[in-house]
């Protein structure tokens, strides 16, 4: 059996793709990139790059040619229509391509009710994957740590953290956990073969009191809890293009739909995810 990897250049594909290797050989993988250009380091390691445009109905289809299960890491973008759209293609080109196996990679902001940008997308995907013949799974993230490591500078200098979501939690869970547990959820075709839904996190949720700490000790810096509104939110991060983005999340975040923690991670791969004083232990420098 053999397994694709969309998004395989980015973040959390590019990990999917070693942990894959790992688990089946480097000849059983498929690493499906949006740019050639930026895949030689996947081909240097013998991995087999194939071109995948979500916008291109044939362009998927030939990617897909030939392939098992496709792991689907949808796209960054913030247009819930383009991604409701992409997903459609990649969907009509497994069609096409007849690939009956799929895992979609999701995010746990997927309430009815979440205020959060992309929330409809992540609802809407589900519902569809429902309605077709395919076997699939859903495995949704909660919210990724590793953004915390490149934060904490600012955070030091700010002295607090900023998130506005009041007394709620948050839940995380690392890059490198949430690919191993997809890798080894693809050769467990008993866990991924019926419509299951997954949620990813590690064992323990966050006050954001409570993470202050931990990255106080860990930082040996007073870090506290001192929340912006939302507005302020939107403001001091709009030069990152996306502020609008993630106060909406942080929004979700204050009705407490964020925060919400499984042992799907220790199910899948047997063993406990890392947990987030370990985690920013190992990653950062004080």
């Amino acid at each position: 059996m053999n397994y694709a990897v969309t998004g395989a250049t980015g973040n959390l594909g590019s990990r999917i793709v070693k942990e894959l290797v790992k688990l089946v050989g480097v000849e059983d993988v498929f690493a499906l990139v949006h740019t050639l250009s930026k895949a030689e380091k996947l081909r240097e390691q013998g991995i087999s790059v194939r071109e995948a445009d979500y916008s291109d109905v044939n362009n998927m289809a030939t990617a897909l040619q030939g392939i098992d299960l496709l792991i689907y890491v949808p796209s960054k973008t913030y247009d819930v229509l383009q991604r409701v759209v992409e997903l459609e293609n990649t969907l009509s080109a497994m069609k096409t391509s007849k690939v009956k196996k799929v895992i979609f990679v999701s995010f746990f902001a997927d309430q009815e009710s979440n205020p959060f940008t992309m929330s409809p997308y992540y609802g809407y995907a589900p519902r569809r994957l429902a309605g077709l013949d395919l076997d699939y799974a859903i495995v949704k993230n909660s919210l990724y740590a590793d953004p915390l490591v490149p934060y904490l500078p600012e955070l030091i200098e700010r002295k607090n953290i900023i998130y506005p979501i009041g007394y709620e939690k948050l839940s995380f869970i690392t890059l490198d956990d949430s690919a191993e547990a997809l890798a080894r959820l693809a050769i467990q075709p008993h866990l991924r073969d019926n419509g299951q839904i997954y949620l990813l996190s590690q064992e323990k949720n966050y006050s954001m009191v409570e993470l202050g700490r931990v990255m106080s000790e860990v930082t040996g810096k007073d870090i506290g809890y001192q929340p912006v509104t939302l507005d302020e939110f939107v403001e001091i991060y709009k030069g990152d293009g996306d502020g609008k983005e993630l106060a909406s999340m942080y929004q979700g975040g204050a009705l407490g739909m964020l925060s919400e923690v499984t042992t799907d991670f220790e199910k899948i791969t047997g063993h406990a995810p890392m947990g987030m004083e370990q985690f920013l232990q190992k990653n950062s420098k004080r």
